[in-house]
């Protein structure tokens, strides 16, 4: 029996760029379909410019891109009394959890595997996202941290001239992206 086709939620480019071309973790024979999936992003204007490359990179690798309608309004609902969560913290798993049920909805829909790109960034907890997709039976292991995946996607990233944002993409990664560079300024 052959390996189902996956479905591939991506966040961004850049991550996207370490994950689809890596043979070592999805067998260069299977059909990856990616799938857009960002209602988490803290704008429409931010998640339209984030899948304008992510659209670049379908176009890249001669992929087929499925886009999530942006629903921030539904993401809000989902986080709801984790606005103050440290990044990392609980809002953060449940903002996975958020994205990776879209995923596994569509993916179910399809007949499809499915597996994530935010495996990729060292910010990212694998074993978090692992746990979380393990709820769903057709949901893959696959960390693509390894072997390099992370600078991959960057180098990758910066080839292509995508852009690359400096926070996660809600509102509240935002907001401690900027402390952040606030308080080194104010330290200088």
């Amino acid at each position: 029996m052959s390996e189902k086709d996956l479905l591939l939620h991506i966040c961004c480019a850049p991550c996207g760029g370490g994950c689809v071309n890596r043979q070592e973790m999805i067998s260069p024979d299977r059909k990856v379909t990616l799938f857009y999936s960002n209602s988490n992003l803290d704008s429409a204007d931010e998640f339209e410019k984030r899948l304008a490359c992510v659209r670049q990179l379908a176009e890249h690798f001669k992929l087929e891109l499925v886009v999530d309608p942006y629903d921030h309004e539904a993401y809000l609902a989902a986080v709801a009394g984790l606005e103050n969560e440290p990044e990392g913290g609980a809002r953060c798993r449940k903002c996975f959890e958020f994205n990776l049920r879209r995923t596994a909805e569509m993916a179910a829909e399809s007949g499809r595997a499915f597996a994530t790109t935010l495996t990729v960034s060292p910010r990212k907890s694998s074993e978090v996202l692992f746990e979380i997709g393990s709820q769903w039976e057709d949901f893959e292991k696959i960390d693509f941290k390894k072997k390099d995946g992370y600078l991959t996607g960057v180098r990758f990233a910066a080839e292509q001239g995508y852009y690359r944002q400096n926070y996660c993409g809600c509102e509240f990664s935002r907001r401690q992206a900027e402390n952040c560079r606030q308080n080194k300024k104010s330290e200088s």
